[in-house]
């Protein structure tokens, strides 16, 4: 999603990492009973789920639980505070979950189906700028049946609603320690996940151990874990060498990536694990701008990009060409933009200038933030000029700016093109279309696109079978071919770096790309 919080690592990968040294095994050797510690370079701008559409919900997933989740491998959320949960209709208006039993906060408050009203409720009566309010868009209202049975009734048919309870946004509160109104700001959580929140220093650590309630679908391999939060990740790689931190998550530059995973400056009994993430990088024009506003431009400028060059240079191989918005790793994903463009090809660039009357080169500007994506992305638009003025056919300007200006710029359409990111609220392709087209766009540029906003997205929500929409979205992925409104450039891998004795990591990641803490344990020696 655009609002998480700024990763400051480069190749736009945030630093999750984990503190070692403080737990050890029982004498039976279980995988439990031991204390991993993490740091991590994106520490929370919130504690209270009512105002968390960002980084925060790192933190979130593993102090809260939510009425549905995604266990470890899952594409689709499973029942978490919830038995059982389904939708009561075949249009998809009417969600139904029943809750288990015996389900407490940690300040001893019952979880009932009045408590998950007011959870919910809260999040649409504070409404927060930039904040969760906005993934309820379809919620009609809450309904209570007894004191186990909550229905959602929706204003139109969204199936993927369950996918928008599974985010840490919509995490279960208790009524009496979070306001009905205004946002809990005393640095304290009172959740029912699978640890709980001992002590939190803003910035600096925050301190989790086991809840002894927890009734959920996590199974906690640690007892207790400590987050150390970094300014930066070199101090946190350096950590890890010297055996301080058990792991990394997140935050590792493409550089750092490398060398550890050529074994490299001496990282001895060190190990790195690799996986598709879903986050994913691409430009947006403005259709009000004289030069990007023209479609052969756009298509031009599509046919030039070489985004092969753009990884290998810029982020070494950890990240990935992207030929659609729906990244690889989400069902619906295609090749739509290699299917009509092909190679880079400069001939082909000048000839669809050419047929349309357009004198070259054309002037533009690209406009990228400085903080928000990582270090990464001014090499990255400096090697975006390089290959749009190698074909002789454009001049590129560049410009930047922090990302509350560029935020600021970019909503008053005062760029032409510029560069964003988006990390998914939740793993369907309708995260990775939805988001960017209509009037309300979260790019700031509105776009109307109507057979995806008015036919195909309306269509693919009447339908609780997620698999079964595989059409809808290669349309909908055409269309944005046709349009060229927006061109996406690549897609980030994740990893999890850690010393040997460190196992877990290659589970720790739920499809949100959201660590699962619990996951991580420390392997007996012997």
């Amino acid at each position: 999603m655009f609002y998480r919080a700024s990763l400051q690592a480069a190749a736009a990968f945030a630093s999750l990492s984990l503190l070692a040294g403080c737990g050890l095994f029982s004498d039976s050797g279980s995988e439990t009973d031991q204390r991993i510690a993490v740091g991590t370079t994106s520490s929370p701008s919130t504690l209270d789920p009512a105002a968390a559409w960002d980084g925060s919900w790192e933190l979130m997933r593993n102090v809260f639980q939510t009425l549905v989740s995604f266990p470890t491998g899952a594409t689709s959320p499973a029942p978490d505070a919830a038995e059982s949960c389904d939708f009561t209709d075949l249009t998809s208006t009417a969600y139904r979950c029943t809750l288990r039993e015996g389900l407490k906060f940690s300040n001893g408050e019952k979880i009932d189906a009045k408590a998950v009203k007011y959870s919910i409720e809260r999040i649409l009566k504070i409404k927060v700028k930039s904040g969760p309010a906005g993934l309820l868009g379809s919620l009609d209202h809450v309904e209570t049946k007894g004191e186990d049975t909550v229905v959602f009734h929706l204003n139109k048919s969204d199936a993927t609603f369950p996918f928008i309870l599974a985010t840490p946004a919509m995490s279960l509160v208790a009524p009496g320690d979070y306001p009905a109104d205004t946002i809990r700001d005393d640095g304290k959580v009172t959740g029912s996940g699978p640890y709980l929140l001992d002590s939190y220093e803003t910035g600096k650590k925050a301190e989790l151990t086991k809840n002894p309630d927890y009734k959920g679908f996590a199974n906690r391999k640690n007892d207790a874990v400590t987050i150390h939060y970094f300014k930066d990740s070199a101090p946190m790689v350096d950590a890890l060498k010297k055996d301080e931190i058990d792991a990394t998550y997140r935050g590792l530059t493409a550089e750092e990536v490398v060398a550890l995973e050529d074994g490299k400056a001496d990282e001895k009994g060190l190990r790195i694990v690799e996986t598709v993430g879903a986050d994913i990088r691409f430009l947006v024009f403005n259709p009000k701008d004289p030069a990007a506003g023209k479609l052969p431009v756009r298509r031009a400028i599509a046919q030039l990009v070489d985004r092969d060059a753009l990884v290998a240079k810029v982020y070494q191989g950890t990240a990935e060409p992207l030929y659609s918005m729906v990244p690889k790793g989400i069902a619906g994903h295609t090749t739509s933009f290699f299917d009509s463009f092909g190679d880079p090809d400069p001939k082909k660039a000048k000839a669809i200038l050419e047929e349309a009357g357009i004198d070259t080169p054309v002037a533009m500007t690209f406009w990228y933030t400085t903080d928000r994506y990582g270090s990464s992305t001014a090499p990255e638009f400096a090697e975006l000029k390089r290959q749009l003025e190698e074909s002789g056919l454009f001049e590129i300007k560049l410009k930047s700016a922090p990302w509350s200006a560029f935020q600021e710029g970019f909503s008053k359409g005062e760029y032409p093109v510029f560069g964003r990111g988006w990390f998914p609220d939740f793993p369907d392709p309708d995260n990775f279309i939805a988001p960017f087209v209509g009037n309300d766009s979260v790019t700031g540029t509105p776009y109307a696109a109507d057979e995806i906003t008015r036919q195909l997205l309306p269509e693919s929500r009447k339908e609780s079978d997620r698999g079964a929409v595989s059409t809808q979205f290669k349309r909908a992925q055409e269309i944005l071919v046709e349009d060229v409104r927006l061109l996406p450039l690549w897609q980030g891998k994740l990893y999890v770096a850690s010393g040997d004795d460190i196992g877990g990591g290659e589970r720790a990641l739920d499809p949100q790309t959201v660590m699962q803490l619990w996951e991580l344990y420390r392997k007996a020696s012997w």
